[in-house]
């Protein structure tokens, strides 16, 4: 981002070809989010993670070295297998965090993507006028730095190597857990919405504005701008005040009056508004769910259910983009129409997700046992 857009778009790609696009990789992350969750449950979480930062770097290099629309899918669908790595990112920080601090760790896993999100098309942009394949290729090289990083800083957490001799033999099924069920629902009704903004942001500036690539990074750097200040600085006051499930409707609430808002803006100025209110929106509700949700795991069984929940997601990037590159296809504005519909259903529904019993202070007690959510269905 913001690149790949125009990369398919002059390669001959409608917006339903783009969705399609975004859809094989979402396709892949969803089969892989529950293996890669898994085997580091048996095998550790350090070499899950190597493997799949190499193999984003190897993604990278195709996708930037494609030649037609064929080639495109066939690095999405390797890159999407690869990034479904962020369910074991996940179980680390939650395997190295008290659960009292839990949700202010993932707040700032998720400001670790948001200042990717604004150096990044910040790069991409500045590199696009020297081809749209220039950002990709700087963008593997990125990753095979990211390995050796990795490879040279990176430790087991003590509390897996611990658990990892229980793990032979166990039959995992988190979504047999009604709580941990309900926050995935949520967190695919949620993802659903946020891929309609994401399929065709960039097409709608072209068509709308006349944004290229350089513009349209300049509108995401500050839209991640505003998600990382949330997560990396606001949430550790909100997540002390307010209990998981009332961020996570207060998040969707914001979303649901931006969404709609956006289509209607007549220029870039007013534009910004909503957008702004949208990157507060996900900035407060994704780090909750994420939060509610590794409460419900037990230690040795996080990897399996962040990968469900990681799962979950990548459920809605498959149906999402096609959706919303098709919707765009009959009429610009159709695509934030339904995520303002979809995000209102998540906040008028979160007083059904489960609530942590006892309070954020009374969390690191409340621990599950093997087997067991930990959260309170009421």
């Amino acid at each position: 981002m913001p690149v790949l857009p125009f990369y398919a778009r002059d390669l001959g790609a409608s917006a339903t070809t783009l969705g399609l696009l975004l859809t094989c990789h979402s396709a892949a992350q969803l089969a892989f989010a529950p293996l890669w969750g898994r085997v580091s449950d048996r095998m550790g979480r350090r070499p899950v993670l190597l493997f799949t930062i190499a193999g984003t770097a190897a993604a990278l290099l195709l996708l930037g070295l494609a030649r037609t629309i064929s080639g495109l899918f066939l690095a999405r669908l390797l890159s999407g297998a690869f990034a479904a790595n962020v369910s074991v990112a996940s179980a680390y920080i939650a395997d190295t965090t008290p659960a009292e601090e839990r949700t202010r760790w993932m707040g700032l896993l998720g400001a670790s993507f948001g200042i990717g999100f604004l150096i990044g098309p910040a790069i991409g942009g500045a590199l696009s006028p020297f081809g749209y394949r220039v950002p990709l290729l700087f963008g593997a090289g990125l990753a095979a730095v990211n390995w050796i990083f990795a490879f040279t800083s990176l430790r087991e957490p003590k509390r897996l190597a611990a658990d990892a001799e229980g793990m032979a033999g166990r039959s995992l099924a988190p979504l047999r857990d009604p709580a941990v069920r309900r926050i995935c629902v949520t967190n695919f009704v949620l993802s659903l919405a946020v891929t309609q903004l994401e399929t065709v942001f960039a097409f709608f500036m072209l068509d709308r504005f006349g944004y290229d690539a350089q513009h349209v990074a300049a509108i995401l750097v500050g839209m991640a701008v505003v998600m990382g200040a949330v997560q990396g600085g606001a949430m550790r006051s909100l997540s002390v005040r307010f209990e998981e499930r009332a961020l996570v409707g207060a998040g969707a609430l914001l979303l649901a009056v931006a969404c709609p808002a956006i289509p209607e803006a007549w220029n870039v100025a007013v534009l910004l508004v909503p957008l702004a209110i949208s990157a507060v929106g996900r900035g407060i509700a994704q780090p909750a769910l994420m939060s509610l949700v590794s409460l419900g795991a037990a230690p040795r069984e996080r990897g399996a259910v962040m990968g469900v929940f990681q799962a979950s997601a990548s459920l809605a990037r498959v149906v999402g983009p096609v959706l919303a590159g098709a919707l765009y296809d009959v009429r610009g504005a159709l695509p934030f129409w339904l995520a303002g519909a979809l995000v209102a259903a998540v906040a008028a529904s979160r007083g059904r997700l489960p609530a942590r019993s006892g309070g954020a202070g009374a969390a690191a007690a409340a621990l599950p046992e093997a087997g067991s959510s930990g959260l309170s269905e009421n």
